[in-house]
């Protein structure tokens, strides 16, 4: 198997497949104001090949903020792209799609993965699809992308998720997580107040939530919002814990990226050595697998936003480059197996 990744910051999508040739899958990454032309053009480039899009910005060995970028697998690779429509109500309507597509790619736990790009509603999107892939021990990797539309075989969706099968004909695949945070021992919160549909977080032991994050923290109702790349909210779940990260301040509650529910049991992180963090995560990858084709990866906005205030983002993808062919996404949420998670890494590693 082979990764190709091409891009042009013009935006000019012949620039961008420059080279490519008999591609086995294609993941497409852009912004939002030349999304459909190059989801038609895509098609007409590389018709009948397997595709997923969605708008946002890309890397590999550096940032493409504006533009058009192309990921494609070659040689070696099976693939099948289709779409669940109606996530925010009726996702398991179209399951049947991914699990004919399970059995087009001859899937197994071994050697296939699947990449899922998301218009929202992620926690129950996950859920959905898991039913068909846990029956088969397939691995996820995905995430959220921009403006509320994702694409699949040169056609536009809007309140889907895009996914995409694939198949690595010459060796295994394994998904990861990489958190970069870790807890603050002496914080533990029960949550109430809760408003699952707005994914709202009212009261923490008992006082309003955004009091209690000021207090800890020292910030005021604006410092809020990027406090959250240093500290954001951690649930506890089993040995792991899902990062809950900020979106808003909501009168004395604060608005999260993902669901709390009342009795939850919170922790507040704080940010680890993510330096570090990155080098033991390479480390892990090179040590399963001594060869690798491929690294594709969805990085949180959030992470973006940090690693680039602290001048990181470029030793970042740098030092990931190291994996071989490492490309990927920055995401508006990221996906792991059947794990909805904030402010995160997760990737899938071809052998």
């Amino acid at each position: 198997m082979r990764q190709f990744f091409g891009t042009s910051r013009s935006g000019n999508l012949a620039e961008a497949v420059r080279g490519l040739n008999n591609p086995g899958f294609l993941m497409l990454l852009c912004n939002d104001d030349r999304f459909e032309a190059h989801v038609k053009s895509l098609e007409k480039l590389y018709p009948k090949v397997p595709s997923i899009g969605c708008v946002g910005m890309s890397y590999d060995a550096a940032m493409v903020e504006r533009g058009v970028s192309v990921i494609a697998f070659c040689d070696g690779v099976v693939a099948a792209a289709n779409a669940l429509e109606q996530v925010s109500s009726m996702p398991i309507k179209y399951i049947r799609r991914l699990e004919e597509d399970l059995h087009k790619v001859q899937a197994s736990s071994k050697d296939t993965v699947c990449i899922d790009f998301c218009t929202g509603n992620d926690a129950c999107v996950l859920t959905t699809i898991y039913t068909a892939l846990r029956r088969n021990g397939i691995q996820l990797v995905g995430g959220t992308g921009d403006a509320g539309k994702v694409s699949v075989n040169g056609k536009i969706y809007e309140d889907a998720v895009a996914y995409a099968l694939v198949r690595n004909l010459n060796g295994r695949v394994k998904t990861y997580k990489e958190n970069i945070y870790r807890p603050m021992s002496r914080y533990r919160f029960i949550a109430s107040k809760t408003d699952k549909a707005n994914y709202i977080l009212g009261a923490l032991n008992g006082k309003p939530a955004k009091q209690v994050y000021q207090d800890i923290l020292h910030v005021t109702d604006k410092e809020i919002l990027t406090q959250t790349f240093r500290n954001p909210f951690g649930k506890i779940n089993g040995e792991d814990i899902c990062i809950i990260s900020i979106k808003d301040v909501s009168g004395n509650a604060l608005a999260c990226f993902r669901q709390v529910n009342d009795s939850d049991v919170l922790t507040l992180l704080e940010l680890a050595d993510y330096r570090a963090v990155t080098q033991q995560t390479i480390a892990q990858i090179c040590q399963d697998f001594p060869r690798r084709s491929a690294v594709f990866s969805v990085n949180c906005l959030f992470r973006y936003k940090l690693f680039t205030e602290t001048n990181y983002m470029q030793t970042y993808l740098q030092e990931m480059a190291k994996l071989g062919g490492h490309a990927g996404l920055v995401g508006y949420g990221e996906h792991y197996n059947n794990r909805f998670v904030n402010q995160s890494m997760t990737c899938a590693v071809f052998e």
